[in-house]
């Protein structure tokens, strides 16, 4: 067990004595923390400017966004607007068409009803010259016959009737 634990020891200082000795042997001038501060400050410097062109054309979009839905809000309202306009147009002009169309209608009606009226008449009466034809035939027939038709006898002249005292 000693000797896995005396190379282990061995093996750790192998590992430092490199890494101290790698470490100091890049830089040949001990001036590294000064260029380190000039790097950061130069970073910063850039980083600074950086975010100000960006907040600018942040900024600058923005408003031409914003000009550019306002120009398309207008639009969509005057579409709108004008959309509205022409419905109510077509709608006035359905509404007289609609009114034309039922005085047509109405004055069509009235012509039908009197043509109608006519044509009743003129059947009822035609209707009653033959129903007349036919009666008078069908009497002519029974009296051919010898049968008597009630109603058709002449009436007799009765006594008057003399006042009892």
């Amino acid at each position: 067990m000693t000797t896995k634990l005396v190379a282990i020891l061995g093996s750790v200082l192998l590992c430092a004595v490199t890494l101290a000795v790698g470490q100091d042997a890049g830089s040949t001038d001990k001036s590294s923390g000064s260029d380190v501060k000039k790097a950061a400050k130069t970073t910063a410097t850039d980083t600074k400017k950086v975010a100000n062109t960006t907040g600018h054309t942040a900024k600058t979009g923005a408003k031409e966004t914003a000009k550019e839905s306002k120009t398309v809000a207008k639009d969509t309202a005057s579409g709108a607007k004008t959309g509205t306009k022409n419905t109510e147009k077509a709608g006035k002009t359905l509404g007289q068409d609609s009114k034309s169309l039922g005085k047509d209608t109405a004055k069509d009606a009235k012509t039908v009803g009197k043509d109608t009226k006519e044509v009743a008449k003129s059947a009822a009466k035609d209707t009653k010259e033959v129903a007349k034809k036919t009666g008078t035939a069908i009497k002519d027939g029974v009296k051919d016959i010898g049968h008597k038709i009630k109603g058709d006898e002449k009436p007799e002249d009765k006594p008057a009737d003399t006042p009892k005292n």
